[in-house]
């Protein structure tokens, strides 16, 4: 669905591109939201405006992360890498950082009691020829919540709640996690709202990876816990030991991401299939120029483009939407 953005929307996007403090950007952030038109094809928009404002507040309230300014609350700068960004979270000993360890080459601190982890832990993810961060993050529970962690929730692109079917309250582990994070204006659903109106509030994209599948009486835990919460997340049963359900639980977290892959070539010159640039599924060649550079994308005139919807060599205007596996040649 075509996103159908105003001309004051891109006047306001222009405006903010052009300012250079944190409070003109902010202000021009929540311009844009206001204005932006909410449906299902503004979606994604919606949901990087909110990280967006969502971060400058946080940088805003932190003194920028400088030493004598802000509040003097914990900051945790973790850049954006890959193709996406996804929080691990859940109770005191739900396998998070086994789960971390199993899917990249972190290598976190991984021990039977709880709270092990103390800050968030970044690693890469391979998967279908593109990598994505997952960060591992400190335990929620009733007692216990890092005051810096619904923040950096926020920037997930999708969140990955993790609980163990080797605990008897998994279930009490899961909605302690849930409301904490409700509480901070943070709800974990499987399908954001299109139509959502306040930018202070976030639905994220979410998953539930039951751990320990191999553990004694994990059958019957995990039908208890489909009974209560299938209906509201999709759960993925994995062991991140014996390496059961991983593959899958990759794929799933990919496309839940909702990208495309578009590999790149230039003129007289064979295509490099190895590192393809990542868009959001509707992305465009404008786009896609956009995200190499911005002054690509201002002196784009045509692309040519191989793959689905063309025939080979076809030349396209910056407007042609772009689908997984095309590949462009740009010209200026």
């Amino acid at each position: 669905m075509p996103a159908n953005l105003t001309p004051q929307y891109h006047k306001a996007e222009e405006e903010y591109k052009r300012a250079t403090q944190p409070r003109e950007k902010l202000e021009k952030l929540r311009e844009m939201f206001r204005l932006l038109p909410k449906h299902k094809g503004t979606e994604k928009i919606q949901a990087e405006l909110k990280r967006k404002i969502s971060q400058l507040m946080d940088d805003l309230e932190s003194g920028g992360g400088k030493p004598g300014t802000g509040k003097g609350k914990a900051v945790h700068k973790i850049p954006h890498e890959g193709a996406g960004r996804v929080v691990l979270v859940g109770a005191p000993n739900a396998g998070k950082s086994a789960l971390l360890a199993a899917l990249t080459a972190a290598k976190p601190e991984i021990a039977p009691y709880p709270f092990t982890t103390r800050i968030p832990i970044p690693g890469m993810m391979a998967t279908r020829g593109v990598k994505i961060q997952l960060i591992d993050t400190p335990a929620i529970s009733r007692d216990v919540m890092e005051p810096w962690l619904p923040g950096l929730v926020r920037q997930a692109d999708v969140v990955l709640l993790v609980a163990s079917l080797a605990d008897d309250d998994l279930i009490d582990g899961v909605e302690v996690t849930l409301e904490r994070l409700a509480a901070s204006k943070v709800h974990l659903v499987a399908q954001p709202p299109v139509d959502d109106e306040d930018e202070t509030t976030h639905y994220l994209p979410t998953l539930l990876a039951a751990t320990q599948c191999d553990a004694p009486d994990a059958e019957d835990r995990l039908a208890l816990l489909k009974e209560w919460l299938s209906e509201r997340l999709p759960i993925l049963v994995v062991s991140a030991t014996r390496g059961d359900g991983l593959e899958l639980l990759k794929e799933t977290i990919y496309n839940a991401l909702g990208i495309i892959r578009v590999y790149t070539k230039t003129p007289g010159k064979p295509v490099d299939m190895t590192d393809p640039f990542t868009l959001p599924i509707g992305g465009t060649v404008h786009d896609l120029a956009e995200r190499i550079h911005r002054d690509l994308a201002n002196s784009l005139k045509y692309a040519k483009v191989w793959g689905t919807g063309v025939f080979d060599g076809q030349t396209v205007k910056r407007d042609h939407q772009l689908h997984d596996c095309d590949i462009v040649e740009l010209h200026t």
